[in-house]
């Protein structure tokens, strides 16, 4: 058994980077003489907590410059992409741009119950599935639950400042690590696999990171 580390530097309102945890969970199954331990790490595709949620097939429009009909199609594909990894994306051409620093404040949060990835799961079916704001704090306080982390705890963090400061220095930790967009998986906190690429790709290269650094 080898063991690596994988930190997914990743978005809640990034729909690729939920592929991409798929894609990696895939990927792991196939490797079962390889003992990951995965950290969820703080990225923000929209970091201005200020800016007014809004539908987000004209936002996509406007930030790429392309067709309605076109960004329909791009989002078809990745609801059939998340169907076949058992990811719920039923609504998410319903959902409205959204802030995500609170929802990572309380992926950080989670870090100490061994409950990341299920608060993030949990946040991906919130927003992809069901397009709700996860700005709202009682949207989040239902995602801890489901995550089956306590309410009022998480209240408490989100009503203050904890873990504000963790979340910025890791943003900035990874953009001056020449992190520009997610999802970007950093194995043994030295290699870096940009993208959210197919399973059997992700097994090859976890594959050869994992003899490279064992030799």
């Amino acid at each position: 058994m080898t063991a690596i580390t994988i930190d997914l530097v990743s978005d809640i309102a990034c729909p690729w980077c939920a592929i991409g945890y798929g894609r990696l969970q895939q990927a792991l199954n196939t490797l079962p003489q390889i003992e990951a331990t995965l950290t969820w790490r703080a990225f923000e595709l929209n970091p201005d907590p200020d800016a007014q949620p809004e539908p987000i097939v004209p936002a996509l429009c406007r930030k790429y410059n392309t067709t309605k009909e076109q960004i329909d199609a791009s989002q078809q594909q990745m609801m059939a992409i998340a169907a076949d990894l058992g990811l719920n994306f039923e609504k998410m051409e319903s959902r409205y741009t959204t802030n995500t620093f609170d929802a990572h404040r309380l992926v950080k949060w989670a870090h100490q119950f061994d409950k990341q990835t299920a608060m993030k799961q949990a946040l991906f079916d919130a927003y992809f599935g069901e397009a709700r704001s996860i700005q709202d704090q009682e949207v989040l306080l239902d995602c801890v639950e489901q995550a089956g982390l306590d309410h009022e705890k998480a209240r408490q963090v989100l009503n203050g400042d904890d873990f504000a400061d963790q979340v910025r220095q890791e943003e900035q930790q990874y953009q001056q690590a020449g992190v520009t967009s997610v999802p970007a998986f950093v194995i043994n906190q030295k290699y870096l696999i940009s993208g959210a690429q197919e399973p059997q790709q992700l097994a090859q290269a976890l594959t050869q990171i994992a003899e490279e650094d064992n030799a």
